[in-house]
């Protein structure tokens, strides 16, 4: 049973109609990311923070899992599988994968802005008001910019022990999520899916330009578990 160690990006999430982070005019739905995305965001204008994470979370209920999850998901009945994802959807978990770490947070949680180990389910909107049991005003559960990823270390020592990684729809430009590539063993085999790949193929990565449903299906079948 071989360890596969799947980093997954917007990209993934794409094809089930979610937009990717940013457009290429560096806006996100039309905001600057550090308005909607950061903790001076937040100070300035928390109804703005709040209303932008509130059409995230609607529009993610109305979508499902696409073919490349339900890939990953079933990759679970042959082989050992950790997916770290960047995406803060729950389309994963939704497939079925039973194994996920959310690196940046997850869209479906909020925390409370006193205690950040104080996290919650949540579904509906969040509003201004909104407070936890300590009384303190609830905020989406998110890595914003300039905040620390706390999930880092566990996602290195998982790569660390990767026999394959697979890399599916994210720009490598994003650290220190980028960096994960860098922890595992030189005898890790690394394939790459992106229709648009930030990087190129060399001994050890294998570049397969396509989108994710059309990518993780081409890989499993070719180099995971090869058809004859």
């Amino acid at each position: 049973m071989k360890h596969v160690v799947v980093l997954t990006g917007a990209g993934i999430s794409a094809e089930s109609g979610l937009k990717t982070f940013r457009d290429a005019d560096g806006l996100w739905e039309g905001h600057d990311v550090m308005e909607v995305a950061s903790p001076q965001g937040f100070r300035a204008n928390p109804e703005l923070v709040f209303d932008f994470y509130n059409q995230r979370r609607r529009q993610l209920l109305k979508v499902e899992p696409n073919a490349a999850h339900f890939a990953l998901a079933n990759l679970e009945q042959i082989h050992k599988v950790s997916i770290i994802t960047q995406n803060v959807d729950d389309l994963h978990e939704r497939a079925g994968s039973q194994n996920v770490l959310h690196l940046h947070g997850e869209l479906f949680k909020v925390r409370s802005t006193y205690d950040e180990l104080d996290v919650k389910e949540w579904k509906s909107d969040l509003l201004l008001g909104d407070k936890c049991q300590k009384g303190y005003q609830l905020r989406p559960h998110i890595v914003w910019f300039g905040e620390a990823v706390p999930m880092i270390p566990k996602a290195i020592s998982i790569c660390e022990t990767a026999d394959i990684l697979l890399i599916i729809g994210t720009s490598m430009q994003v650290y220190p999520a980028a960096s994960l590539m860098n922890y595992v063993s030189s005898e890790t085999k690394i394939f790459y899916i992106d229709p648009k790949p930030a990087i190129e193929s060399n001994y050890q990565i294998k570049v397969i330009s396509k989108p994710a449903t059309l990518g993780v299906k081409h890989v499993i079948n070719t180099y995971i578990n090869p058809i004859k």
